[in-house]
């Protein structure tokens, strides 16, 4: 029995079954089960046991775990099967004035933006899920809370004095369902957010259809601001991993 589990033919017979089985058929690897959740906690816990070496029986237990995590994204107890809104910042010019700046001034003022704008996104349940430099990726369950998060860390932001600088920052808004995987968000809905917020130039909000239609009726007024249609300029290149019928907007003033 234990000659027939390492076997490389049978093993590659069972893998390539997982395949055709429901959920993530790489179920297993570092990235698909570092995330929270009952069948990445039992692999992680398997693969202290058993070890990295390849087996036949290892690999029908992540395929029965990969079929365990499938049916609970079924049931909405998984991820990727709830609506998120996806947020992506930048910040306008800010790589030409770090090069003046140095890296001393840079990190300090990075720091005084991380104090201004994620407070904001977290306490209206927002979750930063990655700091990219000048800019953060953060998720929420709600479109509206992500439009008045996004709306209050602009207002935060303004307030900061830096020399020779002027800090402007433009939102992405995305509203789909991207799938969580150790720790992170993928999918095709991140991209679109990220592509969104690069529609933003000079420090608009812009948010998408998508996300536009799962607002209430009266988040917006309730904010003092409104939806505009964003049009691209006749000589601007498409946005590339956007949908075609994909409409965006800016939302005026904020």
């Amino acid at each position: 029995m234990s000659v027939a589990n390492q076997r490389t033919d049978l093993i590659g017979v069972i893998r390539k079954a997982r395949e055709n089985l429901p959920g993530d058929p790489a179920f297993g690897d570092p990235l698909s089960v570092s995330g929270p959740g009952g069948p990445q906690a039992v692999a992680r816990a398997a693969d202290k046991l058993v070890g990295d070496t390849p087996s036949a029986a290892k690999e029908i237990g992540l395929g029965a775990l990969q079929v365990w995590q499938a049916m609970l994204e079924r049931v909405g107890r998984g991820k990727g099967s709830e609506p998120i809104t996806v947020m992506f910042t930048d910040l306008v010019s800010f790589s030409r004035w770090s090069l003046t700046a140095g890296d001393e001034a840079t990190l300090e003022f990075l720091r005084r933006v991380a104090t201004a704008i994620e407070p904001p996104i977290v306490d209206r349940g927002g979750r930063v899920i990655k700091r990219m430099g000048d800019g953060v990726m953060a998720v929420f369950l709600s479109p509206d809370a992500a439009v008045r998060a996004a709306i209050a860390a602009k207002r935060q932001l303004t307030a900061l004095d830096v020399p020779g600088y002027r800090p402007q920052m433009r939102i992405g808004l995305h509203t789909g369902s991207p799938r969580e995987i150790g720790g992170d968000w993928l999918g095709v809905d991140v991209t679109i957010a990220a592509r969104v917020m690069e529609a933003g130039g000079n420090g608009n909000t812009m948010i998408s259809q998508t996300t536009l239609d799962a607002l209430r009726p009266d988040t917006l007024a309730d904010l003092g601001h409104t939806a505009r249609p964003y049009r691209r300029g006749l000589f601007a290149a498409p946005l590339s991993g956007v949908p075609e019928d994909l409409k965006i907007f800016r939302l005026d003033g904020a």
